[in-house]
């Protein structure tokens, strides 16, 4: 029960999911069908799994991304096992793409990501910022995303700086707190040791001796993207993130993003890496939302 779940639907959903035919019972499975190997690496993974948990639909979810990207390329899939010990949290990159974005970050000084909601670009950002922070690789993590987001600029949102702020830079304050806790992390911000500030406040600075991220990139113009990149200093890395298909500027083309794409690519010492849907690791379901919308775009 515990490893097939409720009426068996961790089973039948690994049956449709590698159009096989599961027999008998654990430990003693008959697996019928043209991908009976990797039906078999999914029972195994599932009942090792069992052994400390009860496996949800998330968990064999997860267990079929692994085995297609194995399909796909075995020698990628090898590289899994990329840990960052962010705070409290052991993270790592789940899908080929992802940890390739993890090596480009521990490789580069400037890694710019794109990829759709839930791809796992900034959270992987934000891990690589708090590993570099807590091994003093960096004396302060800087993250910052510019001040419009579906039509709303932060003039016409209600209350003073700080209210207009907290909300709109949630995010990143939600993934600093699952991996360092609130404790810590206000600890470190009224050190000044964690900056999170719109990207306005860059302009004039030079930031040394910092982990900095700039989160939904894409809403950056082409003048913002580039205060943004020369105001890296020395002993400093850059990550900067985005979604280009979901630029809320008044003309797409005028994205920073798209046009730093094109600028930096071939620099040494620039990593880009591409994410697609098939990196998402939130519900199943946003990842069949994603691809419906790419293909009509």
């Amino acid at each position: 029960m515990r490893l097939s779940g409720p009426n068996q639907q961790h089973i039948h959903r690994i049956e449709d999911a590698l159009d096989i035919d599961v027999m008998g019972q654990a430990g003693e499975w008959h697996i019928e069908g043209r991908q009976a190997e990797f039906g078999a690496q999914a029972l195994r993974a599932l009942a090792a799994l069992a052994c400390t948990i009860s496996p949800t639909k998330a968990d064999v979810e997860q267990i079929l991304r692994t085995l297609r990207y194995k399909k796909e390329d075995k020698k990628t899939a090898s590289q899994k096992n990329i840990i960052l010990k962010a705070g409290r949290r052991n993270v790592q990159g789940k899908t080929p793409n992802q940890c390739a974005y993890v090596r480009q970050m521990q490789e580069n000084t400037l890694t710019v990501a794109v990829g759709p909601a839930g791809c796992g670009k900034t959270y992987l950002a934000v891990a690589a910022a708090v590993v570099a922070l807590t091994s003093e690789q960096v004396e302060r993590i800087i993250l910052t995303r510019p001040a419009v987001e579906a039509g709303e600029k932060l003039g016409f949102l209600p209350g003073d700086l700080q209210q207009k702020v907290d909300p709109y830079l949630r995010p990143l304050f939600d993934a600093l707190t699952d991996m360092l806790g609130v404790e810590k992390m206000n600890a470190l911000m009224e050190q000044n040791r964690i900056e999170i500030a719109p990207l306005a406040y860059m302009r004039g600075r030079t930031l040394n001796d910092a982990f900095v991220i700039l989160d939904e990139a894409q809403n950056t113009t082409q003048s913002q993207m580039k205060m943004f990149l020369t105001r890296l200093g020395f002993s400093s890395k850059m990550v900067v993130t985005g979604d280009i298909t979901q630029v809320d500027l008044p003309h797409a083309s005028q994205s920073g993003l798209l046009h730093a794409l094109h600028v930096l690519k071939g620099i040494k010492d620039i990593g880009i890496s591409h994410l697609s849907a098939q990196d998402v690791v939130r519900h199943q379901l946003v990842e069949s939302i994603v691809k419906a919308y790419e293909s009509h775009t």
